[in-house]
């Protein structure tokens, strides 16, 4: 167990295309959907307690959940659930939590990942971040975990490297969801991974990466960094995310520097970032159907149908989609377009009594 070793779980996102499962008031890293007795949350939690000590495991997500974290994980103390009062993406998330932790250890290493994703084959996963912490002690690198591609999956991100022997590669080049037939070009080249959104780093490097990249933001952190851990923390933290600006860490830093590594890894992950994908890892029927519920089909194929064992419901010749009954919510839509659900939750808002299906 490495005691340096700290890591910050990110949830903080509200999961909109995986609604009406996703609510405003339980987002998805909140849910057991995989049906394995745990939520996302929980089971990335445990992904580390082998790794560092649970002292060092902290979790930042907006303040409304914050009580929903100590539920899951009352392993935690307060001091570790970080509760932002505003959502301004992820690069104001890390600062937060790197700022904390390097005052609590200067040499830190900093392991950053999403609350809310799927990876099996868990001792391969272990194996490469311990790799991956030790190839970050210099302080010098700034380190993303990049996973192996299976297909040429358009709704990843990708990561072009230098195909040296090193376990740390150098970056060439960051490309965010290609178009297909660009997708498949990456794949034939052997030099592009999925970007995992796993991030790696010592607590110098990322500091010193935000004074360099987005100066602005470490202004605002060097100037509350005294009152962090303090009585003081909760207003100083409100008074900076309110001078942040909303950023993504890989805009805002690790497309622009020039210190980024990635380690390659080669087990089975998904973002589960939509229910196209909660079908593709799913047990399936005959007819490539997800079934989680009191159902009959006909002439049913390739659709999620979820919803509660004591209504039955029946399908018949439907392709391709999402049937549900989601506490208040019943729909039926095609599953692999994305961007529909983000559509009828903005709809929605406009809708009298909306935050009750939000």
């Amino acid at each position: 167990m490495n005691k340096n070793l700290f890591v910050v779980l990110m949830a903080g996102g509200v999961g909109v295309r995986f609604w009406p499962y996703s609510r405003n008031s339980r987002p998805k890293q909140f849910l057991d959907v995989l049906g394995t007795g745990k939520t996302l949350l929980q089971s990335t939690f445990d992904r580390f307690v082998s790794l560092c000590p649970v002292e060092n495991i902290y979790v930042v997500t907006h303040e409304e959940h914050a009580a929903l974290v100590q539920e899951q994980l009352p392993q935690l103390s307060d001091d570790q659930i970080l509760a932002e009062p505003m959502r301004k993406n992820t690069a104001a998330c890390i600062a937060y939590a790197s700022y904390k932790i390097a005052l609590k250890n200067e040499d830190a290493i900093i392991v950053v990942t999403p609350s809310d994703h799927l990876i099996m084959m868990e001792e391969e996963f272990q194996d490469v971040i311990k790799k991956a912490a030790d190839a970050a002690k210099g302080q010098d690198r700034l380190m993303t975990l990049g996973i192996t591609p299976t297909r040429p999956e358009t709704g990843y991100g990708y990561i072009q490297y230098h195909t040296e022997k090193n376990f740390a590669k150098k970056v060439k080049t960051f490309t965010e969801k290609p178009e297909l037939s660009l997708a498949k070009k990456f794949l034939e080249s052997g030099d592009f991974v999925w970007n995992s959104g796993v991030f790696i780093w010592g607590a110098k490097a990322i500091t010193s990466a935000f004074h360099q990249y987005l100066p602005e933001m470490a202004e605002v952190f060097d100037e509350i960094k005294p009152k962090l851990g303090t009585a003081e923390e909760k207003e100083a933290i409100l008074g900076a995310y309110s001078q942040c600006k909303n950023v993504s860490i890989d805009y805002g830093i690790m497309e622009k520097a020039t210190n980024v590594f990635v380690c390659l890894g080669n087990f089975t992950w998904s973002d589960l970032g939509s229910w196209a994908s909660i079908h593709e890892i799913s047990p399936k029927d005959e007819n490539n159907n997800v079934i989680s519920a009191n159902a009959q089909t006909y002439d049913t194929r390739n659709c999620i149908i979820k919803g509660s064992p004591e209504k039955l419901i029946v399908v018949q010749g439907l392709n391709g989609y999402l049937v549900g009954e989601f506490g208040n919510v019943i729909i039926v839509c095609e599953k692999d377009r994305e961007e529909q659900f983000r559509k009828f939750v903005n709809d929605l808002k406009t809708k009298p009594n909306a935050q009750d299906y939000i």
